[in-house]
């Protein structure tokens, strides 16, 4: 599926002197005084010299190229690496570039693998589009699979959550999560250089290694340790940095660990980290499983995705849950934390409900977001860093147990017991199944959640004390089906223990930061508005049913994915939108003047119909022209509910 984007003259006198006789005569008288000779007459000018020629007329200058308005996308290459349970097969993508192969993780398999795929000879004749324009046909294969589970002898059984490649030395690593929370994770080499990868060594780095990224000369790899809590919140391990050396492509035995606190090991002042705009979220004081826990700053902060400076002197790290970003100084460790903020919604637009008859773009005064960026870049312009993060949001909930179909029983005991606080844990729902005519069965779903910072606004008053302000402005918003469905958290108050505005997840948007944590540049609203006038009835469709409006009180089309590549001497952002699967272009070469030049995607949207093409955008590469395997800009997407992974051409018109 194709959418559309210069000397003088010098004269000369002579005199002649005469002299007279030697013999001395007498005086004579006085002669008569002559009379005085006239004045010559002044001789003509001379003519004036020719004028010299002309020099020749330099070369007109080459005309500066004017920014595309849009582009060329065409869909070149499309595999899908497990067809029977495709959703989280192809995650993580990356590309080397000496063999033309691209690298995709398949975390759908048992064990994880990670699937290698040759897209040196893609036929995009091959791909056929159905009615709607959809390609659902494949024109790649896997060319070979490497078995994590045999990376000698450690337990490499749990998730492969990140990939990342090193062109310098061919070297390939993986992010494994051991499988057992409070176990620490390994990163796995590899030696891609020869016909098939071979194994070098793992290294064991922190809880829930979540992205692995080289530094650009292959130096140093750098590793974000989610450190995710167990299903009922009584097990947190601590969030940490690993960064691993390397020598020629060779790493280290160890990694340097990097902790979440201050320089002499204390932990960081959490009011003083919340003044900044980070959000912190746990049970802390609450019962769980009869036992008072609590939690600390360390144990909260979830580092998400790394991105390296281009003088490989800094990693950016995204915490999304805490809405902050981490600052490493890869020369001597040391980590600042940032805060990044909240979004102003009263001067923007944003739909808000899914229960408001389809698109409903309105201003809030009472509502604010939080940006908790996923995929982060970074890139310089006039010798100054900045970085790059695509906005989705994210919140806390852990579920102890979930059952569907079931009549409702006794479980509700169960669940309170565990969790007698109530509030923000053991929170127990029971909802009836529904036959076609909308009539409540016997059976339904039974869930008992352990924690969470996440409700709708409606339901704000579980948690705390709502000012009459702000239930006041809910109700003159629409209400249970206006403002009140929006989903928001329960962890921010005023200074009196109070709601008294509400603050969602995710920006809707991506965001141009400075190193000062500074907003450059932000998108807005612009991604609601367009891919309302592209999609219509379906917008803020979900990945996994075509349904409009169903993601509108919760993060609406959720950019998540994030690329940059720079084509023809400019530099272009590509986000992707995990719930409507199209991806974003903007040209961001002055990131003071960003604009949006295109949107394209591959998926079906008809209203009840059957979901089709590629869904939910997880991880992209961009690969430049010159390293291209069609000599063309590239852009390569791993799509984590369709399991598939395409490869679009990229090209300015």
């Amino acid at each position: 599926m194709q959418h559309r984007f210069k000397a003088g003259l010098i004269s000369l006198c002579i005199a002649t002197a005469l002299t007279g006789c030697e013999i001395e005569p007498e005086d004579g008288e006085q002669g008569i005084q002559g009379v005085a000779g006239q004045n010559g007459t002044n001789g003509t000018d001379g003519a004036n010299g020719t004028n010299g020629a002309n020099g020749s007329n330099g070369n007109d200058g080459t005309n500066g190229a004017n920014a595309p308005v849009a582009f060329d996308t065409q869909l070149l290459g499309r595999a899908i690496l497990n067809a029977t349970a495709p959703e989280g097969a192809a995650e993580i993508v990356t590309y080397q570039e000496s063999k033309g192969w691209v690298y995709a993780i398949n975390s759908s398999s048992s064990p994880a693998t990670v699937e290698v795929i040759d897209v040196n000879s893609m036929d995009a004749t091959a791909l056929t589009a159905d009615d709607e324009g959809v390609i659902n046909n494949t024109n790649l294969t896997i060319a070979m699979t490497i078995m994590l589970s045999d990376a000698n002898g450690a337990n490499l059984s749990g998730d492969a959550n990140s990939i990342a490649l090193d062109n310098n030395n061919n070297v390939l690593a993986v992010a494994v999560d051991s499988g057992t929370t409070g176990v620490k994770g390994h990163v796995a080499f590899y030696d891609i250089s020869g016909d098939s990868p071979s194994w070098i060594k793992n290294v064991e780095v922190g809880f829930l290694p979540d992205n692995v990224v080289f530094t650009h000369d292959g130096m140093k790899a750098v590793v974000a340790n989610e450190g995710e809590p167990n299903d009922d919140y009584t097990i947190d391990p601590v969030g940490s940095i690993s960064v691993i050396n390397l020598t020629t492509g060779v790493p280290a035995d160890t990694a340097m660990n990097i902790t979440l606190t201050e320089e002499d090991g204390s932990q960081f002042d959490q009011a003083d980290l919340e003044s900044k705009g980070i959000k912190f979220s746990n049970p802390s004081g609450l019962t769980i499983d009869g036992q008072v826990r609590t939690y600390t700053v360390e144990q909260d902060l979830e580092p998400e995705y790394v991105a390296i400076s281009e003088d490989n002197q800094t990693a950016f790290i995204s915490m999304q849950e805490n809405n902050a970003l981490g600052v490493v100084n890869l020369v001597d460790n040391s980590l600042n934390i940032i805060g990044l903020g909240f979004k102003d919604w009263s001067e923007l637009y944003i739909d808000v409900s899914d229960k408001d008859d389809g698109l409903n773009l309105k201003k809030y005064d009472r509502l604010m977001g939080m940006y908790q960026p996923d995929t982060i870049a970074s890139y310089n312009w006039n010798d100054a860093t900045f970085v790059v993060t695509a906005n989705e949001g994210d919140g806390r909930e852990y579920i102890e147990f979930e059952n569907d179909d079931v009549a409702e029983d006794n479980m509700k005991t169960a669940c309170e017991s565990k969790f007698p606080d109530g509030g923000t844990t053991g929170l127990y729902e029971w909802e009836a199944d529904e036959d076609d005519d909308g009539n409540e069965l016997t059976t339904g779903t039974e869930i008992c959640i352990a924690y969470t910072d996440e409700t709708r606004a409606k339901d704000l008053e579980d948690f705390g004390t709502v000012t009459t302000e702000l239930d006041d402005y809910i109700a003159q918003q629409g209400g249970k089906n206006g403002l009140g469905r929006l989903k928001v958290t329960n962890t921010i108050k005023n200074s009196d223990d109070e709601y008294d505005t509400l603050y969602t997840y995710g920006a809707r948007s991506f965001t141009i930061w400075d190193t000062n944590g500074l907003v450059v540049f932000d998108s807005g609203d612009e991604i609601a508005r367009i891919t309302a006038s592209v999609h219509g009835e379906s917008f803020n469709n979900d990945e996994d049913v075509n349904e409009g409006d169903t993601r509108s009180d919760a993060k609406g089309a959720e950019p998540e994915a994030l690329a940059l590549g720079k084509i023809d001497d400019r530099m272009y952002a590509f986000i992707g939108l995990e719930r409507m699967g199209g991806i974003m272009i903007y040209d961001i070469t002055n990131p003071y003047r960003a604009e949006f030049v295109d949107y394209f995607f591959n998926r079906g949207t008809v209203e009840d119909e059957d979901i089709t093409g590629d869904l939910a955008p997880e991880g992209m590469k961009f690969i430049s022209a010159d390293k291209s395997p069609t000599n063309t800009p590239l852009l390569v997407v791993g799509n984590e509910i369709s399991g598939s992974v395409a490869i679009w051409q990229v090209m300015p018109k």
